[in-house]
């Protein structure tokens, strides 16, 4: 499938400038130049031409808020300072896979003041001596190439740092008040245990006392009986 129809079927019935993200992989320029892109595109800020058999990215159109391009596996070697001025926001460039052979190729992308993160893999100039010094030395901006930055740290991945911080920060202060509920729940059903003790205790208690009571009541019932009947047997005498 060509280019510019992949664009077509990837808008969906939408706008261009509802288009934050772009991903043509494996789609087909005639020409080696960029197709159906047009300066339409005014919220695009994740772009992705992986294989598509770009030689040149003169017809890419202005992409101010683009800062996310992958370009890996095309046939590129030149015509990189078009993304200075079409792109000027990039902080990430992926361009792994192309015929770029030489620093001189990658000078252009000195005026990226905020690429942060560059990679060059299965580039011919990967081979060359000094390599990773000569890129940093050339583009001071550059904080990550290939992955890593100067001292061989790794680059972070931002989308599962980011998955991570919000599952901790979500999962933390809920683990706390569930916690609390649980301590308060347990010192509530203390109490109120407690409290039912105390009424069964005092029910126990009155009933107690209010057989003692009747037992009294019977006692002098019989006593005033057996009296009543000793009088009769006075009279009878």
């Amino acid at each position: 499938m060509d280019m510019k129809k992949r664009i077509t079927l990837e808008l969906r019935n939408r706008s261009p400038a509802e288009i934050a993200e772009l991903v043509v992989d494996n789609s087909r320029s005639a020409d080696g130049e960029v197709e159906g892109l047009t300066d339409a595109f005014t919220e695009l800020e994740f772009l992705s031409m992986v294989n598509v058999g770009l030689s040149s990215l003169a017809k890419l159109p202005s992409l101010p808020k683009l800062r996310k391009l992958e370009l890996s596996d095309n046939n590129l070697s030149g015509s990189l300072e078009t993304l200075s001025e079409k792109c000027p926001n990039l902080t990430y460039l992926n361009l792994s896979g192309n015929k770029i052979k030489e620093l001189s190729n990658v000078e252009a992308l000195q005026n990226l003041k905020s690429l942060q993160s560059l990679d060059l893999f299965n580039c011919e100039i990967t081979s060359l001596e000094d390599y990773r010094e000569s890129v940093f030395e050339l583009l001071p901006q550059v904080t990550y190439l290939d992955g890593f930055d100067q001292e061989d740290n790794e680059a972070p991945d931002s989308e599962a740092d980011d998955e991570d911080e919000d599952g901790e920060d979500g999962a933390g202060p809920t683990g706390d008040y569930d916690e609390e509920d649980d301590e308060e729940e347990d010192e509530d059903g203390s109490e109120g245990g407690e409290e039912d003790d105390e009424d069964e205790d005092d029910y126990a208690e009155e009933e107690e006392e209010d057989d003692q009571a009747g037992a009294q009541g019977q006692k002098r019932k019989r006593d005033a009986d057996d009296e009543g009947e000793d009088d009769d047997d006075d009279e009878d005498d």
